[in-house]
């Protein structure tokens, strides 16, 4: 199994990252880990590029109060993604990985983020 964490600050103290070298080895990508974190991450993941913005929009659209409100509304998104949706991701991902290798990792300004 592989660990990806971005590069946020409490991610990246050397306390976490050396409980994740303990716990990962060399199967940790992250800043100061053994793999660095991709450029252009958000590119390549989608978990950055589409699902947690989408969740998150769904999740707070009705401005939750409580937690188990929150955690109700959070089951409730996820539950409702169609594996149509998660196709359509896919395929998205799979062009944005050709495109990557076509440019040899250059600047993708002309990448379009579409669902």
């Amino acid at each position: 199994m592989w660990f990806q964490q971005d590069g946020a600050t409490c991610h990246t103290a050397r306390a976490t990252i050396d409980l994740l070298k303990d716990t990962f080895g060399d199967r940790l990508i992250s800043r100061f880990g053994p793999v660095n974190w991709p450029p252009r991450s958000c590119d390549l993941t989608p978990l950055d590029y589409f699902l947690w913005c989408y969740v998150k929009s769904l999740v707070y659209a009705d401005k939750p109060q409580t937690l188990d409100h929150l955690e109700d509304n959070i089951r409730r998104v996820i539950a409702d993604i169609r594996p149509q949706m998660l196709e359509k991701v896919i395929e998205n991902w799979t062009s944005r990985l050709h495109y990557i290798r076509a440019s040899h990792g250059s600047p993708m300004p002309e990448i379009i983020f579409k669902m």
